[in-house]
């Protein structure tokens, strides 16, 4: 398990992250504007990332090596919205890995409030350097894929 109290933490396979919901989360009506949801799933990605590569700072910069400038960018996302959340809900941010192939993969999401899914998603990621999509570096596709294999074994 890799834990950090703001990025969230690791544990089989999954990354499990906290946020809060703030007024300037939500609309007039008083629940999360949809948009929102996408700003919380995103620092669940990010933060997965962060975190895989927290122990591993040098499979980051062998990737760096092999791909300058690295990143993930958004290349197509499927969402559910399923009910809503509301002003000074703690929501938790699910991420896992549903797929790692060449050049990008595909993260589950799900935001929840207690055992209450609110919002579950299908995200893919494209791994891109410097402008163009490039394979995944080995040293990533491992750390990502030993998350998938974790799952996969259940």
């Amino acid at each position: 398990m890799t834990e950090n109290s703001l990025d969230g933490a690791v544990r089989g396979g999954r990354h499990h992250m906290q946020v809060r919901v703030y007024y300037e989360d939500t609309d007039f009506s008083g629940i999360v504007y949809h948009a929102n949801y996408l700003k919380f799933m995103e620092r669940g990605r990010t933060n997965y990332l962060r975190l895989l590569g927290a122990d591993q700072h040098a499979l980051f910069a062998e990737a760096e090596a092999e791909a300058p400038g690295f990143s993930f960018v958004v290349r197509s996302m499927q969402i559910e919205f399923v009910k809503p959340a509301r002003m000074d809900d703690l929501l938790e941010v699910t991420t896992w890995p549903v797929e790692v192939r060449g050049a990008s993969m595909t993260l589950g999401q799900k935001v929840a409030r207690g055992d209450v899914a609110l919002v579950e998603a299908k995200v893919k990621v494209a791994f891109v350097s410097e402008g163009k999509a490039k394979p995944i570096p080995k040293a990533l596709r491992v750390l990502m894929g030993a998350d998938f294999q974790t799952l996969s074994v259940r």
